[in-house]
Formats: C-alpha cells, sequence, structure tokens
C-alpha cells in the first residue's frame, strides 16, 4: 500500500500573472507557474524533491499541520490548495533515473563488448548488481 502525504499549498498571485507558491510546514519549499494548472503541477514536483532531499539528509520529515498559519506578507488573491505526492514513488523515480557518468575501461574492453553487441553502461550496472 503506497502512502501519500498531502501538505497545503500557498498560491499567490504576482505581479507578472503567474503563481508563486510556498508550504508553510516546509519552509524554502517554493515553486512558481504561469498559470494556476502549471503553478499546481510545478508545486507537486517541489514538494517531492524536497521532501526527498530531507529524506536523504536525514532530517525529520514535518507533519502537515492542521491550521495552516499562512504568511502575512502573501499577496491579497491568495488560495490555499492541498497538494498530494506518494513519498515511495518520488523516491523510486528519483533513486532509479539514469544518469551520465564517465568510465575509463581498457580499450580491448570496449571493442569486446561492441563486437558482442553488448550495452557497456548496462554490463556495468549488471556486473554491480
Amino acid at each position: 500500500m503506497l502512502k501519500q502525504v498531502t501538505y497545503q499549498g500557498v498560491f499567490e498571485p504576482t505581479d507578472r500573472s503567474g503563481f508563486s507558491v510556498y508550504f508553510p510546514d516546509l519552509p524554502g519549499c517554493t515553486s512558481y507557474g504561469e498559470t494556476l494548472a502549471e503553478a499546481q503541477r510545478n508545486a507537486k514536483d517541489a514538494l517531492g524533491l524536497h521532501i526527498y532531499g530531507m529524506e536523504q539528509d536525514c532530517d525529520p520529515i514535518p507533519e502537515p499541520s492542521a491550521v495552516l498559519k499562512v504568511d502575512p506578507e502573501t499577496a491579497d488573491g491568495f488560495l490555499v490548495c492541498p497538494v498530494t505526492i506518494f513519498p515511495s514513488i518520488v523516491r523510486d523515480e528519483l533513486d532509479n533515473r539514469r544518469v551520465k557518468t564517465n568510465v575509463t575501461i581498457p580499450a580491448w574492453v570496449r571493442e569486446l563488448a561492441l563486437e558482442k553487441g553488448l550495452n557497456c553502461s548496462k554490463l556495468l550496472e549488471a556486473a554491480i548488481l
């Protein structure tokens, strides 16, 4: 069973017609979007990355507040919207994403791999596992 977490995001209109987003329960977790729909998508990504980063740093993850405390400096016309993520899915996607790295191997190993039609990246991955 997947556990989801939901935090309240504060979406405030900007001077440029977009929306800035912040999460009162998670200082430093911010986002932006040109439209409300884009801001909501970006807020979900920001929340997932922020929680993932906190997990990686072994920081305690705060529980979502029952009562939201909106910053008094927030622009007029703001909206409060729930933003839900599944941390285990975010973690799985980020931990298993492909990254480019340079590896130095003997030329004969590369040539042999090419002759056999082997992918060096997959070969290295299989060897480590």
